[in-house]
């Protein structure tokens, strides 16, 4: 070998190498986050190590006391100014500390506590083998109705498991709607749709339609997922960033350096219409928006009722916070044609939603078409593009979160011996065999319906006058229309409930522990306050409006 062949083998160091700097990472403002996370990893260990009979309290308290203090570390930074004042983008461009994420993160934590205490429900069942039961398979792996179920069962076996994957599930949605880039937006989206897929399979009762639910919410999620994930793809090669402020500031035009990688897409206009589209289209399907809605009504029947709550609530909050943050941070530019494609989806979604609610015959079926026009009502707020539209959807938000999961722990307690007796025809004359708990779901019904005194009330009013100062005057009327045919169905059942025979061999309605109680005399409470006195909170959601950029 040639000395000159040798010599090609090494070079000479051009001076020191310059360090790596350490990520900055404001660790007191993601405290709510990171107790979540920290709470279900600890939840994991408790799975692994502790003995089977100390598993089920030890979990229920460990998620309850995390999400307390999120809670209380949410309202530290809120209370420190972080919402109003101090704004920030924290943990190095990643997250957006600011009104609108203290707001939203606030609901979503107080509405998993709520759907926490369903979780935990276990005075609904007869007692199997002496041992309580909740809503949730004894052992998820094993076959439905096979000898190693009935084996788990008679052993006494708890999915315990449930909680960890829900704080997991929670993580996601406090990270979604603070998203300050697209890549922490995709990964917080699969950290809170992971373990929903999970949680949709584990009913103990209809175990094959559990699966189902499941498993056709995860194929659809997965498409949602992987057209979202495109979508951000496209946007890069258009803006050179996956940044929130950049990509505004190159739509805007402000932005005039030029990567020489991408020299030949940066300021492609087809790539920044298509790649929106395709992350608007991702949000809207976790949305539960028309036409990407077709997942909703199947997950909502067959997962386990808690879940369903649980979904319907958190979720909803969570996606409906990081579409705000998208649509009015990210593409303010491109108002002109954003505008016209959500004043479509949210009238097909507000009269889907409601007309085809009228024919269900299966009262969570029933509360799944009610949750799309729902979507509708919120995305009228959302086409605002004024303070007091981000400000009436966030309280619409918190209004409708607590409805939703109140109305799904009362299905839980209308029984029979399959279970859950959720044809309506079996809620005949509920009203005369259990005023109380007939009585209560007409409140939720009410709400839903947008009656005057209820928080339903209240929020379609705020969303609707936002909607009419923004100059989507149109858009009230049809979504005012869609509220009458809605209100026939929400009527309906509550003359049901009242003015029908009982039939003799009916539903019977369980006693709850304390916990399904204290969940829907929770959803109560809040349904007749904001339905009353709205303005402190109303208040409250216009000074979160405002986002950080």
């Amino acid at each position: 070998m040639s000395p000159g062949a040798v010599h090609t083998l090494w070079t000479t160091a051009a001076g020191p190498v310059d360090k790596i700097p350490a990520p900055d990472i404001e660790y007191a403002q993601l405290a709510p986050i990171l107790i979540v996370v920290g709470a279900a990893v600890v939840g994991l260990l408790f799975e692994a190590f502790l003995p089977r009979r100390l598993r089920y309290r030890t979990q229920v308290a460990l998620a309850l006391v995390a999400l307390a203090a999120a809670f209380a570390a949410v309202i530290a930074l809120a209370e420190a100014g972080y919402g109003t004042s101090k704004v920030n983008i924290a943990a190095m461009g990643a997250i957006a500390i600011d009104g609108p994420t203290l707001f939203l993160q606030g609901t979503i934590l107080l509405a998993s506590v709520v759907s926490v205490l369903t979780f935990a429900e276990r005075g609904l069942d007869p007692r199997a083998h002496g041992r309580p039961v909740d809503s949730f398979t004894a052992q998820a792996a094993a076959v439905p109705g096979s000898d190693s179920e009935k084996a788990a069962v008679k052993a006494g076996f708890t999915t315990t498991e449930v909680y960890p994957l829900a704080l997991f599930a929670i993580a996601g949605m406090l990270v979604f709607p603070a998203a300050n880039d697209l890549l922490t937006l995709f990964i917080a989206l699969e950290v809170l749709s992971l373990p929903l897929y999970l949680l949709c399979a584990l009913a103990r009762r209809r175990r094959l339609l559990s699966q189902e639910a499941a498993v056709k919410y995860f194929l659809l999620g997965a498409f949602s997922s992987a057209f979202l994930l495109f979508g951000v793809a496209l946007i890069y090669g258009y803006a050179g960033s996956v940044s929130y402020a950049r990509i505004a500031d190159v739509i805007d035009g402000t932005v005039r350096s030029i990567d020489p990688a991408l020299a030949d897409t940066m300021g492609n206009d087809a790539l920044l219409l298509i790649g929106a589209a395709l992350i608007v289209m991702g949000l809207l399907f976790k949305v539960g928006a028309v036409p990407f809605h077709m997942w909703t009504p199947d997950v909502y029947q067959g997962a386990p009722t808690p879940v369903t709550g649980f979904m319907a609530a958190a979720t909803k909050v969570a996606a409906f916070g990081a579409l705000l943050r998208l649509l009015y941070v990210v593409l303010p530019g491109l108002n002109w044609d954003w505008r016209p494609v959500m004043w479509g989806v949210a009238i097909v979604t507000m009269l889907g939603g409601a007309i085809v609610a009228v024919t269900q015959t299966d009262i969570k079926r029933l509360l799944a078409y009610s949750s799309i026009a729902h979507a509708g009502f919120i995305l009228v707020g959302v086409i605002a593009v004024t303070e007091d539209g981000v400000s009436s959807v966030l309280f619409y938000l918190g209004a409708y979160a607590f409805v939703t999961i109140g109305a799904f722990a009362v299905v839980t307690l209308v029984r029979d011996a399959g279970g859950e007796a959720t044809h309506l025809s079996q809620w005949a004359g509920l009203g005369r065999r259990s005023p109380l708990v007939a009585a209560v779901f007409a409140v939720f019904l009410l709400a839903f319906a947008g009656i005057p005194l209820t928080s339903g009330f209240s929020g379609k009013f705020a969303v609707f006058k936002a909607a009419a100062e923004g100059g989507a005057g149109a858009l009230v009327v049809v979504g005012v229309l869609s509220s009458a045919v809605a209100a026939f169905f929400y009527i309906r059942v509550i003359v049901l409930m009242f003015f029908s025979e009982p039939q003799a061999d009916g539903p019977t309605v369980a006693v709850p522990s304390g916990m399904t109680t204290a969940a829907i005399g929770l959803g109560v409470v809040v349904t007749v306050v904001l339905g009353v006195a709205p303005q402190y909170f109303l208040d409250l959601a216009g000074q979160a409006g405002v986002f950080v950029r």
